[in-house]
């Protein structure tokens, strides 16, 4: 039975930044289904279980799958469970996966709380940060487009002060977009020639979970909102994903690769995953 919860609880290497989709599971053979004592609907099942010293609620799905997978996104905990697997099964499971799911249910939380915080207000007198420097946002009128001050901590936008947050909204991201090409650029030739290979696009992206990727035709895409963050997390991303066009994994090699051209990479990774908040 152990060797069995194992098997089930193995996770799928992940290759790209922020990993990638499980592959589709061959479909497994129909089995009796036992009875779900603890379900409350049998169209979105939620269960309890006490881990530890805490009674835990998640969501249990049951799929065309091989293995258990868990999720903790903003709703909770979300278990997905091939359709003959007993529910005792999932339960010990539950129960092995115990202290990594209570450390991410905390980790959610603080996530939730530090999102709000960062969300921007999109007026006269909001502020974000803009290459890891918080700066500060003035409406005149009488200004032309957008433009940061000498001192770097002023972005003024010829807008009304009557401007709906909307347009200034609108008006800030096109600013930071043509601000993050300028920067991102520079910063993949310096990598590019360092690790010996050749970047044939740039493209900008707009997604919600991945900070970069990377195609075997040589094609970079990054994520435009890497320009609020410092430069040396921007390196981190930029480094990570050229690297991957000599190896297209997260091997051992692969992160050798990446501290061949920025030693000490860890400390920025880190500090990535601890201030990855998109509340735009």
């Amino acid at each position: 039975m152990l060797k069995r919860l194992a098997q089930l609880l193995q996770e799928p290497p992940q290759l790209s930044l922020f990993g990638a989709p499980s592959p589709p599971s061959p479909p497994s053979p129909p089995a009796p289904t036992a009875p779900q004592a603890r379900v409350k609907t049998e169209a979105s099942p939620l269960c309890e279980l006490h881990l530890g010293e805490q009674r835990v609620a998640y969501e249990l799905r049951r799929a065309r799958r091989r293995s258990i997978g868990f999720v903790i996104g903003s709703e909770g905990l979300r278990v997905s469970a091939p359709r003959w697997l007993p529910h005792a099964d999932i339960e010990r499971a539950l129960l092995q996966k115990s202290d990594w799911i209570l450390r991410k249910l905390v980790e959610q939380r603080e996530r939730a709380r530090r999102v709000e915080a960062a969300r921007i207000d999109w007026r006269d007198g909001g502020s974000f940060n803009f290459l890891g420097r918080l700066i500060w946002l003035r409406l005149d009128p009488e200004a032309r487009g957008v433009r940061l001050d000498e001192a770097g901590v002023l972005l003024k936008l010829g807008l009304p002060l009557a401007a709906s947050q909307e347009q200034v909204r609108d008006a800030v991201q096109a600013w930071l977009k043509r601000q993050a090409r300028a920067a991102f650029e520079p910063r993949c030739q310096h990598f590019a020639a360092a690790l010996g290979v050749q970047m044939t696009q740039l493209r900008l992206s707009s997604a919600q979970t991945r900070w970069g990727s990377a195609s075997a035709d040589g094609s970079i895409r990054l994520n435009w909102r890497l320009i609020h963050f410092a430069p040396d997390i921007i390196d981190y991303v930029v480094a990570h994903e050229l690297a991957h066009l000599r190896e297209m994994n997260h091997s051992a090699r692969f992160w050798a690769v990446v501290a061949s051209v920025l030693p000490g990479y860890e400390q920025a990774r880190s500090r990535l995953r601890e201030e990855s908040i998109i509340a735009e």
